[in-house]
C-alpha cells in the first residue's frame, strides 16, 4: 500500500488525477472504476483540464461506476448517472456506449445485479478503481455488516449514510433508502485501487481503515489485503495518524 499525504484538497486532487492520467496514457482502452460524491469532483475537473489541453483521450476508455440510488432515474439531478454526466462525461469524448452505471429504475434486484455483474465480467474487470471513503468506512455503498458482500447487490443504506446525503435533497424524506452497489469482491479484483480522502471528518475512519483490523464492520479495511492500493489524503484526513 502506497500512502501519500498532501497539503490540502486541491493538492490531493492534482496527485490523484495524475495517477489516472498515467493509467490512461499507458493503456488508452483502460476500464476505469469511477466514484461519485464530493471527493472526486476536483479530480474530474483536472482530468477535464488535461482533456481540453489535448493531453488526454477518453475515446477508448470504458467506465464502470460503483453504485446508483435505487428509485432515481438518470434524469434526476441527484442520481449518480446525472452526477457523472455533469462532472465528467459531457465534458470529454467518452463514448456513451462505454459508460456503465447501475440502473436505479429496475425494480427486480436480482435481475439488475446479475446484469451488472455480467457487465463487469464482460469487460474483464477494472484496471483502476477510484474510491472515496464514507464516514462509516463504506466503499461504494458497501455498508458495515457482519460479512463482506461479494458482487453487485442492493443494499439498505445505513442511517449515517442517509443523514450524510440528506443535505443534497430538498426534503430529507426524498433521500433514497436503497442503492445498487458493486460488491467488495468486484472492487478487490480491480488491478489497481486509488483511494482519496479529504477533511478532518474522515480522520477517525481513515485511521481505522489503515491501522485497524480487517473487518466487515469497517468495509474499507479489506483494502489492506489488496496488492496494489494507493491512498492519497490531505493533512486533515491524516491528522489522527502518526
Amino acid at each position: 500500500m502506497r500512502i501519500y499525504q498532501t497539503k490540502n484538497y486541491n493538492d490531493m486532487c492534482r496527485k490523484a488525477a495524475a495517477v489516472i492520467f498515467s493509467q490512461m496514457i499507458l493503456k488508452p482502452d483502460s476500464v476505469l472504476g469511477l466514484a461519485t460524491g464530493s471527493s472526486p469532483i476536483g479530480v474530474y475537473q483536472r482530468l477535464i483540464e488535461q482533456y481540453n489541453k489535448g493531453d488526454l483521450d477518453f475515446s477508448m476508455v470504458k467506465s464502470i461506476n460503483l453504485d446508483e440510488y435505487k428509485g432515481l432515474s438518470c434524469e434526476h439531478d441527484q442520481s449518480y448517472y446525472y452526477f457523472m454526466n455533469e462532472n465528467l462525461f459531457k465534458h470529454v469524448n467518452i463514448n456513451p456506449d462505454n459508460v456503465n452505471i447501475p440502473n436505479g429504475m429496475v425494480k427486480n434486484n436480482d435481475q439488475e445485479c446479475a446484469r451488472y455483474n455480467e457487465v463487469i465480467r464482460r469487460l474483464g474487470g477494472v484496471d483502476l478503481q477510484l474510491l472515496g471513503l464514507g464516514h462509516n468506512g463504506h466503499i461504494g455503498f458497501n455498508e458495515p455488516d457482519e460479512a463482506f458482500a461479494l458482487e453487485t447487490h442492493c443494499v439498505k443504506l445505513a442511517k449515517s449514510t442517509i443523514d450524510a446525503n440528506a443535505r443534497l435533497f430538498d426534503n430529507p424524506d426524498d433521500v433514497p433508502r436503497y442503492a445498487y452497489t458493486m460488491g467488495i469482491k468486484s472492487i478487490m479484483q480491480a488491478k489497481r485501487v486509488l483511494v482519496i480522502v479529504s477533511g478532518e471528518g474522515k480522520a477517525d475512519i481513515l485511521k481505522k481503515v489503515l491501522t485497524g483490523p480487517v473487518t466487515p464492520h469497517v468495509p474499507a479495511s479489506i483494502l489492506q489485503m489488496h496488492n496494489d492500493v494507493t491512498v492519497i489524503g490531505d493533512e486533515a484526513a491524516f491528522s489522527k495518524i502518526n
